[in-house]
C-alpha cells in the first residue's frame, strides 16, 4: 500500500529488567521487525505494562534493536557476502580461519552485543559474575557519565527559555 506503519516495540509485563522483560520483549519486537514496521513507538525501555520504565531495560532493548537492524537488513547475495572467492581459495578439507576473506570481515560479519557476555564461565566468574542487568547498569552510568551535550546557537537556546517561561506562566502549575 506505501502507507507508513507505526506500532509498539519492546513491550512487556516485567517489573524489572529479568529474564521475563527479555522474552516478552523479544517477542513482540519479533512481530514488529517482521512486519516491516516504519515506526516504533515504545522501543526501548518499557516495563509494566508501560505503566514504568527502567534505564536497564532500555540498554538492554536498544541492544536488541541493533540486533533486529542487523537482521532486517537480509542476506549480503554480494559476492563478498556470500564468500564465494573463501570457498574457492580454501577449497574442501580445510577451514577459513586463515584465509584473506575471513581476515577482511571477521570484526563486522556479526553483530556483537555491547550487554551480552559471551566469555567462558571461569572468566564470568572471575570478572564478578555480572548479570546482563548489572552489565546494562554499568552501561547506563558510564554513557550518562561521558555525555557532552551538542553545542546550541545562543539565539535558539534563548528563544526556547523564554517560550518556557511564556507558557509556565501562561497556565496554572499541575505540580505545586
Amino acid at each position: 500500500l506505501g502507507i507508513p506503519f507505526r506500532t509498539g516495540g519492546s513491550l512487556c509485563a516485567s517489573k524489572v529488567a529479568d529474564a521475563q522483560a527479555a522474552y516478552e520483549s523479544a517477542n513482540t519486537l519479533n512481530g514488529t521487525v517482521l512486519a516491516g514496521t516504519n515506526f516504533v513507538l515504545h522501543a526501548a525501555g518499557w516495563l509494566e505494562g508501560g505503566l514504568s520504565s527502567g534505564y536497564e531495560k532500555f540498554v538492554m532493548d536498544c541492544d536488541q534493536l541493533a540486533m533486529q537492524q542487523r537482521f532486517s537488513e537480509g542476506v549480503d547475495l554480494s559476492e563478498n557476502g556470500q564468500a564465494l572467492s573463501a570457498i574457492r581459495e580454501v577449497g574442501p578439507g580445510s577451514h577459513y580461519l586463515g584465509c584473506q576473506h575471513t581476515q577482511d570481515n571477521f570484526e563486522n560479519a556479526f553483530y556483537r552485543s555491547t550487554v551480552a557476555d559471551n566469555n567462558s564461565y571461569e572468566q564470568w566468574l572471575a570478572e564478578g559474575e555480572k548479570t546482563a542487568e548489572s552489565r546494562a547498569n554499568a552501561l547506563w552510568k558510564k554513557w550518562l557519565a561521558e555525555y557532552e551535550a551538542p553545542a546550541l546557537d545562543p539565539g535558539i537556546d534563548e528563544a526556547l527559555k523564554d517560550f518556557i517561561a511564556r507558557k509556565k506562566a501562561s497556565m496554572p502549575d499541575a505540580f505545586a
